[in-house]
């Protein structure tokens, strides 16, 4: 049995509480908010699945791990997860923990499908991924971040080959002028690489939604074989699907320190088995 903690309680911490009770050999032990640190450390779990904003992420894992407790995260800003890792590495090894990183759907699940891809045609393509049309949940959290922004709706919108278009709805806390939140959000990391569209709205609410999709697609060339076409399809309830990847994560965090391996991991890296519940021999018979 996986003794699990939910660290934060949003649209991700509620998925993932679903996830975990639908689980037959996961135990929830509870669920923390900001403020109940003590709590979740007194609670002793086996793994933390730490439903934070991005940027808050590496701060509480290595509280956890300084802990000898096990992180799973769904840490999003692709650029700087490599950083991460190497930040997180040492406190995990160290405590005898592990922390995966960025395990949610992408990062995450489509990282994995891309490490297939490359190794299925090694030579001669590129991999787009192509996201959405739907809801971007961290960029919905990063509009939210900007002050003066009452709420925030962040939609991604493919325009092909791994070209993204964002449109950000908001609505305004009062004091603030639109001009001046609106030239923040498109300064902030999570807009400024993508055209960007800001518009002021009186009741986000009534366009929220959790759908997203992507399309990853790739050719390329396998052996001396080229245009070998490649590609993968999903449309998801977003938190949903991300939820899910956290809780069976931390599964596979447990199985990773039962066989001595301590250190910071991105999903990539983690065997895909140690993922399901249930017994591995049985699973590969199953399974291959």
């Amino acid at each position: 049995m996986t003794r699990v903690a939910i660290f934060g309680y949003g649209n991700i911490g509620r998925a993932a509480e679903q996830a975990a009770n639908a689980a037959q050999d996961v135990e929830l032990v509870g669920i923390f908010h900001h403020d109940e640190l003590s709590a979740c450390l007194n609670a002793r779990p086996d793994v933390v699945i730490l439903c934070l904003p991005t940027r808050e992420t590496q701060h509480y894992a290595i509280t956890f791990l300084e802990q000898g407790i096990s992180t799973v995260d769904s840490f999003d800003i692709h650029t700087q997860i490599y950083d991460l890792r190497l930040s997180l590495m040492p406190y995990a090894q160290q405590h005898h923990a592990v922390s995966i990183i960025s395990a949610g759907w992408d990062p995450g699940t489509d990282s994995v499908i891309r490490c297939l891809m490359l190794a299925m045609t090694p030579q001669g393509g590129i991999t787009y991924t192509n996201f959405g049309p739907g809801r971007s949940m961290g960029h919905t959290v990063a509009a939210k971040s900007i002050p003066g922004v009452k709420n925030a709706l962040a939609i991604t919108l493919p325009k092909g080959q791994g070209v993204h278009g964002r449109h950000v709805y908001i609505e305004l806390e009062e004091g603030y002028r639109f001009d001046d939140v609106k030239y923040a959000i498109l300064h902030d990391d999570y807009f400024a690489h993508d055209e960007t569209q800001v518009e002021l709205v009186t009741n986000v609410e009534a366009l929220n939604t959790t759908q997203h999709a992507v399309n990853l697609v790739r050719n390329g060339v396998s052996g001396t074989t080229c245009n070998q076409q490649l590609e993968w399809n999903m449309c998801i309830d977003n938190p949903a699907l991300t939820g899910q990847i956290l809780v069976s994560t931390a599964r596979a965090a447990v199985a990773l320190t039962s066989h001595g391996q301590f250190g910071a991991y991105t999903l990539p890296e983690v065997p895909p088995i140690y993922l399901l519940p249930g017994d591995t021999e049985q699973l590969i018979r199953h399974i291959v």
